[in-house]
Formats: structure tokens, sequence, C-alpha cells
């Protein structure tokens, strides 16, 4: 049995950490949103700048998770794996890097823009930060499925691959960031952790408040 250690929940409406929202949003649009996340958790990490949209949520909702588990993200993480699963792959960047190459008159492509027109960087971007040691991973899916995402953890687990997963459904498309993270382990480190099972999947997907 695994059990999940903590989950962070962010979309345009709050930040949610293992149930209870610590952050209502008061910005429409959405990258001032990821600002106002950083911002409250006090990171001082350049490089979030540079990010595109979709990474900087992925990061800060990893930020929130590794915090809740009082982990540092200086401290090397061999036994980690990272899994992201999403609908909408990089789209958003994408889109933003075809308006700097489709005019043959005014034709700018800019290298920080084509870096995160691929899915997996957010994966990189986040075992960087925290020093995750084990397989990275990015997967493509139509819609959160908690089924998917059980087993795609458990098999991590269970082929001794990491102890621990970050994992969890990463997607932003069309000024909407749905995030929903998890800490999966095979070690129940609070009497509070839930199992991890499709049911609880859904039951954290659905509680906001």
């Amino acid at each position: 049995m695994n059990y999940i250690n903590a989950y962070c929940r962010i979309d345009h409406q709050q930040v949610v950490v293992n149930g209870s929202c610590v952050l209502p949003c008061n910005d429409s649009d959405p990258k001032s949103w990821a600002g106002s996340i950083y911002k409250h958790l006090g990171i001082q990490y350049p490089k979030f700048f540079k990010m595109d949209t979709l990474c900087k949520f992925g990061f800060l909702a990893s930020e929130l998770i590794m915090r809740q588990l009082n982990l540092s993200p200086d401290k090397p993480k061999k036994d980690w794996a990272m899994l992201c699963l999403n609908a909408c792959s990089s789209i958003d960047t994408d889109r933003h890097y075809q308006t700097t190459i489709q005019n043959a008159d005014n034709y700018y492509p800019s290298p920080s823009v084509f870096v995160y027109t691929l899915a997996n960087i957010v994966t990189g971007e986040i075992a960087i930060r925290h020093k995750l040691m084990g397989e990275s991973s990015t997967y493509i899916f139509e819609a959160l499925n908690p089924d998917n995402l059980y087993t795609l953890a458990n098999n991590a687990i269970g082929e001794n691959r990491a102890n621990n997963v970050l994992c969890g459904w990463i997607n932003f498309d069309n000024g909407f960031a749905d995030v929903l993270m998890f800490a999966v382990s095979a070690q129940k480190r609070n009497d509070t952790d839930m199992e991890w099972t499709s049911k609880n999947i859904n039951h954290c997907v659905a509680k906001q408040t």
C-alpha cells in the first residue's frame, strides 16, 4: 500500500494544500496569479521569471508540497521520481512561439521561448529545483484520469524505480491553470495520510476547502 503524504491543488480560484485553502485568487491574469503565489511563498529563485506559465504553476505546486514535507530543495533526493500528466502539452507556449515565426517580415524567434515548446520541460524544472534524481516523465491524456495516475505512480514505486513519487496533473491552456500534484510514498508520514487510491485521488480533485 502506498500513501499520499501531501497534495496541492491550484486553479484559477485558489491554492489548496491538503484540503485547506492557503491563498484565494485575486488576479484575473494567470501570470499575475502565478506571481502572487510566488510572492506569498517568499521564494528566492530568479529562474522562475524566465519560465513559461505551465512551468510556473507546476513549480509552485511542487514548492508547496515539498514545504509541507519539510524537504529542503538543496538536499539531493535520489529515491524520488517525477511524473507529469496533462492534456494540452505545451500548447500555450507553442502559440506564443508561432507568432514569432509566422511572418517573414517580422521574424523574431526567441530561444528563451522555444525551449518551453516541450511538455516535459516542466518536470525538468521541478527536478532541478528539488534535486530529484529519479526518473522524470510526462504523459499526455485527454483528461485527468485517476486510474492512470494511480497506476503510473504505483509502477514507479512497485518496480523499485523510486521510493517516493512527485506526480500529478499539470495543465495550462486558454488562461486557465489546472494543477493537482501529489507526493506519494510507500511510507506513511502522518496519521492523516490517505491511502493512494483512485477514489482518494478523486476526493482530492473535488475537495477545495
